[in-house]
């Protein structure tokens, strides 16, 4: 049987003229690498249409162009490399092309003191840009933390100095009876409230950076922080993360500062934006602080 030619409607002119600055597909399905692992990742995907005229554009050659990254570590060069096939396909529509890749990296986090690990999950997406200007490239990832409020542990000190006032008006004070009560409940009448805090950190990359520094931000933050999530514990290392805790006190400002100071310190980062998210347990909204740089 002789079959007609399929017919192309979107080769066809628009009816109504004009240019759309981006137009593609999201949330793609796209097996992905980062840090050595395997990642569920998502794509979303587009091109400008610069031709008025044109009805719309080749969205099949966008998603087949995808396959380069299928399952292979996430590299800028090969990113640029897809986004100049987006725009070598659509040749007089397109002068912009786009993609976001996103996902959960998993990464395995040792614990403070014991031999023990566990995975943690850090949620990230590299967003880039290329046109006739260049390429460009910005990764934005989530970490999570600890932060202690230094108001609530300066309150809660006070507490236990008046309990001991209390306690001791008439009893002698002595090394033993001293180190006795420190380790009874009756000292301990108050604690600081932490929360589950998120740092929310947005990195432009710098020209010449080709392999996505996911890992490499992950450390650097969590230093700065230094009360980073827990995975696999013992009570040791339940002890040394009260001890960090404690030693480490912090409002939202605290974190902010801390992490504008790394990233600006970070190799290859031509500038960022950040948001820290302190979700309180005193109160039933989150504290937040953001910064930027360049």
């Amino acid at each position: 049987m002789n079959r007609l030619p399929l017919e192309d409607i979107a080769a066809s002119p628009s009816t109504r003229l004009g240019t759309l600055s981006w137009v593609g597909m999201e949330q793609i399905a796209l097996p992905l690498q980062v840090a050595g692992q395997g990642v569920t990742g998502y794509a979303s995907a587009g091109v400008s249409l610069d031709d008025p005229t044109a009805r719309g554009i080749h969205m099949s050659r966008l998603y087949l162009a995808l396959a380069e990254l299928e399952e292979r570590e996430i590299s800028l060069a090969r990113v640029a490399s897809v986004l100049g096939t987006f725009l070598d396909s659509h040749t007089g529509l397109s002068d912009t092309a786009f993609i976001d890749l996103s996902g959960e990296a998993m990464l395995k986090r040792p614990a403070l003191i014991s031999p023990l690990a566990g995975w943690k999950r850090y949620p990230f997406a590299l967003r880039c840009r290329r046109d006739a200007q260049g390429f460009n490239a910005t990764l934005d990832l989530t970490v999570g933390y600890s932060s202690t409020c230094p108001c609530s542990a300066a309150l809660a000190r006070q507490l236990v100095q008046q309990a001991f006032d209390e306690d001791f008006t008439d009893m002698p004070v002595t090394r033993e009876s001293v180190h006795t009560w420190l380790g009874s409940e009756q000292s301990i009448l108050a604690t600081p409230h932490s929360q589950r805090s998120q740092a929310h950190l947005s990195v432009r990359l710098a020209a010449d950076v080709d392999e996505l520094p996911l890992l490499r931000l992950v450390d650097r933050a969590e230093r700065a922080l230094g009360t980073a999530l827990q995975t696999a514990v013992k009570r040791i290392d339940e002890q040394a993360f009260a001890l960090a805790n404690g030693q480490n006190l912090m409002f939202c400002e605290d974190a902010a500062r801390r992490l504008h100071h790394a990233l600006r310190d970070q190799p290859g980062v031509d500038g960022f934006s950040l948001r820290v998210v302190h979700a309180e347990s005193l109160h039933a909204h989150d504290a937040v602080a953001r910064s930027e740089w360049n």
